[in-house]
């Protein structure tokens, strides 16, 4: 899509702090992190959502990227929230399906549930 922040970050029309790079995905650091460690991937492929049909193969490529997103952000071992918003209902702010990696910091049931 031709207007969507993420497919240009993808395209890498627009500058991120990229982690994480193969051909199918994109993890860079959210611009307004709510922990320390604050990683959202993307799929190079545009699907709005999580229910936009997005093949199994990606899907799985997808999640399995958070172990590496979470290793390379050294966060694995001390733990870390994985949130995926879906829907205007559900804040998701940016219409492109994204995987919210965060830790960096103790959680309780106060923080960041994005």
């Amino acid at each position: 899509m031709s207007d969507c922040i993420f497919c240009k970050i993808a395209a890498g029309e627009i500058p991120a702090t990229v982690v994480y790079e193969d051909e199918l995905v994109i993890a860079f650091d959210d611009v307004s992190p709510q922990m320390p460690v604050h990683t959202l991937i993307v799929p190079k492929e545009h699907y709005r959502d999580i229910g936009d049909g997005i093949p199994d193969a990606l899907m799985g490529h997808l999640f399995n990227t958070v172990k590496k997103v979470a290793e390379l952000k050294g966060v694995a071992s001390s733990g870390y929230r994985v949130i995926v918003n879906t829907g205007d209902d559900a804040c998701q702010t940016v219409h492109h399906v994204h995987v919210h990696v965060l830790g960096g910091a103790p959680m309780n049931s106060g923080s960041p549930a994005l």
